[in-house]
């Protein structure tokens, strides 16, 4: 059976797919290093296929399920990444087939006991899960950060679906019933110019639930603040986002 499924990021998926930030390769070479063999890997919630396509450098094949046809429209192609809409609860795949899993800033919004039972009768028997995500990042322009932070917390702070308090805690209150397994620290790095900052902040579930019912663009009048302590709009700045990682073995 499979749950409701409410889609957050569907009518902003072009913007999603322009704007977020990348994975560091290196957690997935550590990733694929726990794994107990390189034929299949599920990445589940795969939204635009950033982590699928990252994953298909290492495993043979990635099936990449997630449950809205709008970020998967705009997923990038892969020879070894099959793209198939699928509720996280109900991947089609065969039992014991997987060898590794992968959450990428997703796991917040599935129904997890259902979820945490298909994974169990999916992974073979040594697989490992690993989820992850990021919350709030830094920037090197310190009066940026500060607009930036002032957008996040405060007009958007009554936007953010119900399911963002667990990126804001690390993933703390999520159940996580496998055998964890001690993990690096990843952050992802970046340098972005005002452009890029803004492009990610029109990417945020939050901005699309408040233009839906405001209208206009709320990022605009941030742009303008962040135009005044910027200079060049064209000079890249430093972003950094820690990123919280579970990582466990059936």
């Amino acid at each position: 059976m499979t749950h409701p499924f409410s889609d957050h990021f569907g009518g902003v998926s072009r913007q999603y797919v322009e704007s977020r930030p990348t994975y560091p390769p290196e957690l997935f070479v550590w990733l694929a290093a726990q794994a107990p063999a390189s034929d299949l890997a599920w990445d589940c919630g795969a939204g635009n296929g950033q982590a699928s396509v990252a994953l298909a450098t290492h495993f043979a094949r990635v099936v990449a399920t997630d449950a809205s046809a709008g970020q998967l429209a705009h997923a990038e192609p892969h020879p070894r990444v099959e793209y198939r809409q699928a509720a996280a609860e109900a991947s089609g795949l065969a039992a014991a087939s997987v060898a590794l899993v992968t959450v990428a800033q997703a796991l917040h919004w599935f129904p997890l006991p259902a979820f945490h039972a298909e994974v169990a009768r999916v992974l073979r028997p040594g697989g490992v899960i690993a989820a992850w995500t990021y919350g709030a990042f830094t920037l090197g322009l310190k009066e940026a950060e500060a607009i930036v932070r002032e957008y996040h917390y405060v007009t958007c702070a009554s936007w953010w679906p119900p399911e963002r308090v667990h990126v804001e805690n690390g993933y703390r209150d999520l159940t996580f019933p496998f055998a964890r397994l001690a993990t690096p620290a990843f952050h992802m790095h970046s340098q972005w110019t005002l452009l890029q900052v803004v492009g990610f902040l029109r990417s945020w579930s939050a901005t699309a639930r408040l233009a839906a019912a405001e209208g206009g663009d709320p990022v605009a009048p941030v742009e303008r603040a962040l135009r005044e302590v910027w200079g060049d709009p064209d000079m890249p700045v430093d972003v950094d986002w820690p990123l919280t990682v579970l990582v466990g073995r059936v």
